[in-house]
């Protein structure tokens, strides 16, 4: 958390720098980041803890959304401005599988419209995890992690999605899941 936070606030390094050198995605570099940087300013327990349950209250109504066909809320909770990048595995399974329940994902789409449309009805077998620490999702069959969903959350909305299932990838995140799939 700190080298992640001394390189970025004190040198400048963007996170896709900083990523391969505290090994892990870029979105965890900027979460380690975020928590160090809390921690620093010296944000109380409690205020940590409401920060959490809304990122859950948040990532909860995305998947929510996103299991219902709810275009309109999918909107509500997605920034504008919204970024969804998917690794190399994440990308080759929905081309190699797509159609009607997998999308055919980019390497990168970005705003609300196009993020939500690629969600909009799916999300069936996600549940809500903490991956490093921070609300997202997770598609663990018998308990294993196979695609993590990273979610950064800035000022009330979904700001970055980052779909992973690179399992080296995976297994260098400490991903625990929270809820059983039939949660909303």
């Amino acid at each position: 958390e700190r080298v992640a936070f001394v390189l970025h606030d004190m040198f400048a390094l963007s996170f896709d720098e900083i990523a391969p050198i505290v090994g892990r995605a870029p979105t965890a570099a900027r979460q380690l980041a975020s928590r160090a940087r809390r921690r620093v300013s010296g944000a109380p327990a409690d205020a940590v803890a409401a920060d959490r349950a809304r990122q859950r209250e948040i990532v909860g109504a995305f998947l929510a959304a996103a299991r219902g066909g709810d275009f309109a809320a999918l909107l509500a909770v997605l920034d504008p401005d919204v970024v969804l990048r998917a690794d190399a595995p994440a990308v080759a399974f929905t081309r190699a599988n797509a159609g009607p329940d997998i999308p055919a994902l980019e390497p990168e789409t970005r705003g609300h419209d196009a993020v939500a449309a690629t969600f909009k009805g799916r999300a069936k077998a996600a549940q809500l995890a903490l991956i490093d620490g921070e609300v997202g999702l997770v598609i663990a069959p018998a308990g294993k992690p196979v695609t993590v969903f990273d979610m950064i959350v800035d000022g009330g909305r979904i700001v970055e999605i980052s779909i992973i299932a690179d399992p080296a990838a995976i297994a260098a995140l400490a991903v625990e899941s929270t809820a059983s799939p039939s949660t909303s």
